[in-house]
């Protein structure tokens, strides 16, 4: 069983098979079996936005809650390990997550005719539309500040010396901008559906 979860490709396809037997159990108890109607499809769609949403958040989060206040506490002997492992690794799966919870974000907003009014901040879809925008936002950050200011910082693409420093505090003000936009971002997209406001 160990041997099993040390895989991580075993342990997602584990997490859907699990979600599909819930699915089918819950259909039967229920007696409401999948319909793929548009409903069903904006579901989905939902869902997906939220588990992509977990991973840009989650990350966003382990970098300023625990990854950048550790630094200074890691002997410089093994900083190596998460400037040139770890960070890398990471960045990847954020600006990722990132990219695929504004296009599930967009889709689901198109799919349930509110992303003009949303966008445009009309009545009944002004909360979720400043969600949706500081939510853009942070996605822009994450691609056209931190990221390539990372890059830089952690040695991934060639830069003189003097410019690490620099770009390594770049990337973590606006990291932090990030995060503190997402509280707020977070209450929009909830508070609009929820009836929070």
């Amino acid at each position: 069983m160990a041997a099993f979860f040390q895989s991580l490709q075993r342990t997602i396809i584990a997490g859907i098979v699990l979600l599909i037997v819930i699915v089918i159990i819950v259909g039967i108890l229920s007696g409401q079996m999948i319909k793929p109607d548009h409903a069903w499809f904006a579901f989905f769609m939902r869902w997906l936005h939220v588990l992509s949403g977990v991973m840009w958040v989650g990350l966003l989060w382990y970098f300023n809650f625990v990854q950048t206040p550790s630094m200074p506490k890691i002997p410089d002997d093994q900083k190596p390990a998460v400037t040139k492992v770890i960070a890398p690794a990471t960045l990847f799966w954020f600006r990722w997550g990132a990219a695929a919870t504004v296009l599930t974000g967009l889709l689901l907003a198109a799919m349930n005719g509110y992303i003009v009014q949303a966008l445009t901040f009309q009545k009944g879809a002004h909360v979720i539309g400043i969600g949706m925008w500081l939510a853009l936002i942070m996605a822009f950050n994450v691609w056209f500040i931190i990221w390539p200011n990372q890059q830089k910082a952690l040695g991934l693409v060639d830069v003189p010396a003097d410019q690490k420093a620099p770009a390594a505090r770049l990337a973590g003000m606006t990291s932090r901008i990030n995060t503190m936009l997402s509280i707020p971002m977070l209450f929009c997209m909830v508070a609009q559906q929820n009836g929070g406001l």
